[in-house]
């Protein structure tokens, strides 16, 4: 049967119930993948036409190559060809090396991986603290650090946060799997930068501004950090050295519950957004944080004219806490 990839526009052949990772690697077709099975989600690509076996997302016609099956003549689209990570997804002990208050609910949590682990920057693994107590948390630094730094906000009556706060100790062994997650920088693209973080997301949106900076780019960025209230902010400190290397770097922090007087915001991040600018073709954004603000956040970059393959969202959803 015919498989037509665009953008590339490349007919290739595949038999019916190939795998269609496979069928795609097997004719060199560039395709980021990590897992494997279907957990990362960094293999996701849309059907245009035809309906093989694995949609994962039936309003956006959204499957992960790597457990789809052909089934019938199809055309898919796959993301960015000139902008392919391959990060094969492994296990690394890990050591505990800090855990220090950077709010009166967020945690900083450092760890020594026994090896490296490669990622892209904006990516997340799973961290296993013991057989009961596992979750999902982003990177806020780069791969070639020599530690993993994570930002865990204490959920009340949370299972996983509550042991970090209560019971994980120095010198304990984590497991850490991955990387995961599709929510990566885009090296290649050099128009505006739009960064969306509510509370913790600030994690991955660090790691993907050490990521641009890291690598020269010198693109307008703009960061809208939202959080609930004054004594939620964190981080300052960071983002002003990012600034001293990049003057096209800006930072918005937006206060739900009112500004103080020091420079912050009242109101939603999505509102200053929307204040704040118009037209947004051309740029690239990034929307990392709680579920309901990247849906509202997805919803109004859209609206601005941020193309839907470019806008590369994380959502936090509640997993136990």
């Amino acid at each position: 049967m015919d498989i037509l990839v665009q953008p590339l526009n490349r007919l290739i052949q595949a038999e019916p119930g190939a795998n269609l990772l496979t069928v795609l690697q097997a004719a060199q077709v560039p395709m980021s993948y990590s897992c494997m099975a279907g957990r990362c989600g960094t293999c996701r690509c849309r059907v245009r036409a035809g309906e093989p076996r694995g949609t994962v997302d039936d309003e956006a016609a959204e499957v992960l190559a790597c457990q789809t099956y052909l089934t019938e003549a199809c055309t898919v689209e796959i993301p960015e060809p000139d902008e392919v990570v391959v990060h094969p997804a492994r296990i690394v002990k890990a050591t505990v090396v800090a855990i220090e208050a950077l709010t009166h609910d967020i945690r900083r949590l450092l760890l020594r991986p026994a090896k490296p682990i490669a990622y892209s920057p904006g990516q997340y693994v799973q961290l296993q603290f013991s057989p009961a107590h596992a979750r999902p948390y982003s990177m806020a630094g780069l791969c070639d650090d020599a530690l993993l730094e994570f930002h865990v906000r204490q959920v009340p009556g949370g299972r996983v946060s509550g042991y970090i706060a209560s019971d994980l100790r120095v010198g304990d062994a984590v497991k850490v799997s991955g990387p995961l997650g599709s929510a990566y920088l885009r090296r290649q693209h050099r128009g505006p930068m739009l960064c969306v973080a509510g509370g913790t997301g600030l994690a991955p949106v660090l790691s993907i501004l050490r990521g641009a900076l890291a690598l020269g780019m010198r693109n307008p960025m703009h960061l809208y950090l939202g959080v609930r209230s004054p004594r939620d902010v964190y981080g300052l400190d960071a983002l002003q050295a990012l600034q001293r290397q990049h003057a096209g770097l800006s930072v918005q922090v937006v206060a739900a519950s009112g500004g103080d007087g020091q420079g912050l915001r009242a109101g939603l991040v999505t509102e200053a957004l929307a204040q704040d600018h118009g037209d947004l073709a051309g740029w690239r954004a990034y929307l990392c944080g709680s579920a309901p603000m990247v849906e509202a956040a997805t919803r109004l970059v859209r609206h601005k004219g941020i193309a839907p393959a470019h806008i590369h969202a994380d959502a936090f959803y509640p997993q136990g806490g």
